[in-house]
């Protein structure tokens, strides 16, 4: 049986994972970290590596992820979060930036920051996403993040 990595790694070089959550709805919110770290912990045999960081709400994600980006630490980052529809155009603008700002932080630094920021309808929908099952979205967003370090890999290769 093959063992489990501890971590990513790069030429022999071993990097963290910054996972960068909103406090913002914790109900949801942290059942998409529950759902990333249960990622991890099937994946690596020790998930210290992987570092987490809080933020306000959705809209401050993409700044963090930035600047976890920018340090040459994390070989990876997912920012996770939940926006839910309200009565008010305000969902349509904290959606649209932080959607605008995580996908910028790929292009601008080149370190695969994944999506795990639910945008939904109701809190029902919310709870469905963020549930303790393989359907998580941010057990979805690890997954994703670790497959782009791979494939980012073999292209640089």
């Amino acid at each position: 049986m093959k063992s489990k990595p501890d971590k990513l790694t790069t030429n022999g070089s071993a990097l963290e994972i910054a996972v960068v959550v909103a406090r913002w709805n914790p109900e949801i919110t942290d059942g998409l970290l529950r759902g990333a770290m249960q990622y991890f912990e099937e994946i690596f045999s020790s998930i210290e590596h992987i570092r987490v960081f809080k933020v306000p709400g959705a809209f401050e994600i993409p700044l963090a992820c930035k600047t976890a980006a920018q340090t040459g630490k994390f070989k990876a980052i997912l920012g996770l979060g939940c926006v839910i529809r309200g009565d008010t155009p305000h969902f349509d603008y904290v959606c649209a930036e932080t959607t605008r700002g995580i996908g910028s932080v790929n292009l601008q630094t080149q370190v695969p920051t994944s999506f795990g920021i639910l945008t939904v309808d109701n809190i029902d929908q919310a709870k469905a996403r963020s549930s303790d099952d393989i359907h998580n979205k941010g057990r979805e967003a690890a997954q994703a993040a670790v497959e782009m370090v791979s494939v980012l890999d073999e292209i640089r290769n």
